[in-house]
């Protein structure tokens, strides 16, 4: 019989404060340091193993050995997921809620989306011109909120859109945050929440209509596996959970006005209106910007993966920045080439910013579809029908800072809409 091997351990007490002051590169330098994928650490006092690579992300998107319930932790639930959101369910009740999500993000409705995303960028680019500069990221989060609502069946009146995109991002980024970053974000949930299970409890008493086919209507009626329908505060956060992830967009979209700024051969390249480049632009700025540093499961069983033993219960998290850099699966990963997705055939288990595995059967983020035709939209629109000015800035982002965002956020001057015929 061969003797099981010894998961490489991380010889400290507890590697919270460093996992802190590392950001996105903590598993990975763990990882370089060990020669391995795995290794076994201490975190917020817990005992934790840490994976990388595509051979582990496919063991941990296997649902007879993970479960997601139990995985994420108070204080990531009481900022970005919420309490009893579908993120916390595990099995066939998992599964009931996780098919409410696809049937709300359908491909036509997906397609209604995308419309109003257009058209807010054609309406707030007429504002952006008669200012002299913008915040790129505070004004994509604006109008990526009132889309989404809209989209959602949610009334919100303009006036009100600042301040609801402004909570939806402090949920985001609170997500690695501690001290007042995650009290904001805390306090955000609960305006956001209070706000939802208002409209909820209206549509239910024939007070607001919700119109049938939306986010609002699907939710706000879904009957649990037991036949009841969902506790108002539930329906109010998984409603948040359609609208929260679509404003967390805007992080992406200012990455991608990132590299079009840093890489102006690529602002030719989308202007020439090649049917694929606007796919593999998105891919290779999702792929290289960082965005989500890893996501967490708990063993459901006990196990032999490699030869190592995994115990029931035991917190997991797979490194999702490392596994989008590992030089086993990308050519110069740390280079920006949209070029390397021209006729790359994907796995589910290899570009994995937003998760990996089936999104049907699995625990692949459902809204990923969503971002990627909302990114080429935005990026179609930035590249082809906007010239603007980029006034000196600070266009760095730490790695250290979960979520990462350009420090300037962006700024852009002198905006001018390019006439049609300039298309």
């Amino acid at each position: 019989m061969i003797p099981r091997k010894k998961i490489p351990r991380d010889l400290c007490l507890d590697n919270t404060l460093k996992l802190l002051s590392e950001g996105y590169f903590f598993i990975t330098r763990r990882c370089k340091k060990y020669h391995s994928d795995i290794f076994q650490t201490r975190l917020f006092g817990q005992k934790v193993v840490c994976l990388s690579g595509v051979e582990a992300a496919k063991l941990f998107y296997d649902n007879n050995r993970f479960s997601r319930k139990g995985a994420a932790p108070k204080r990531v639930q009481k900022t970005l997921f919420g309490e009893k959101g579908v993120q916390t369910l595990d099995g066939a009740e998992h599964q009931h809620r996780k098919m409410l999500f696809i049937t709300v993000m359908s491909p036509d409705r997906t397609d209604q989306l995308i419309k109003l995303v257009k058209k807010q960028w054609q309406l707030k680019s007429k504002c952006w011109e008669k200012k002299e500069q913008i915040v790129l990221f505070d004004e994509v989060q604006i109008l990526l909120c009132e889309a989404a609502c809209r989209w959602t069946g949610i009334p919100i009146r303009p006036c009100e859109a600042k301040y609801r995109a402004q909570d939806f991002g402090k949920m985001i980024d609170a997500f690695g945050a501690a001290g007042p970053r995650y009290w904001q974000g805390k306090c955000a949930r609960k305006r956001t929440e209070k706000w939802m299970e208002a409209i909820v409890d209206k549509v239910r008493c024939n007070q607001l209509a919700a119109p049938v086919g939306s986010a609002l209507y699907e939710i706000t009626w879904h009957r649990d596996l037991n036949g009841c329908l969902l506790p108002t505060e539930v329906a109010a956060v998984e409603i948040i959970n359609v609208i929260r992830p679509i404003v967390a967009i805007a992080t992406y979209i200012t990455f991608g006005a990132l590299a079009l700024i840093e890489y102006p051969e690529c602002v030719k390249k989308l202007r020439k209106k090649v049917p694929s480049y606007p796919l593999m632009f998105v891919q290779e700025v999702r792929r290289f910007y960082p965005f989500g540093p890893f996501v967490g499961a708990r063993v459901r069983k006990d196990f032999i993966w490699k030869n190592y033993s995994f115990q029931k219960g035991t917190l997991v998290l797979l490194d999702l920045f490392g596994t989008n850099h590992d030089r086993r699966l990308w050519f110069l990963p740390n280079r920006f080439i949209p070029e390397r997705f021209q006729n790359r055939k994907d796995t589910p288990f290899d570009l994995i910013p937003q998760g990996g595995g089936d999104a049907k059967e699995g625990n692949r983020c459902p809204g990923e579809a969503i971002t990627i035709e909302l990114m080429k939209a935005s990026i179609k629109f930035l590249a082809n029908h906007l010239d603007y000015d980029v006034p000196c800035q600070d266009l760095r982002y730490s790695y250290v800072r979960m979520p990462t965002l350009p420090k300037s956020r962006v700024i852009l001057k002198n905006i001018r809409r390019i006439a049609a015929t300039n298309k």
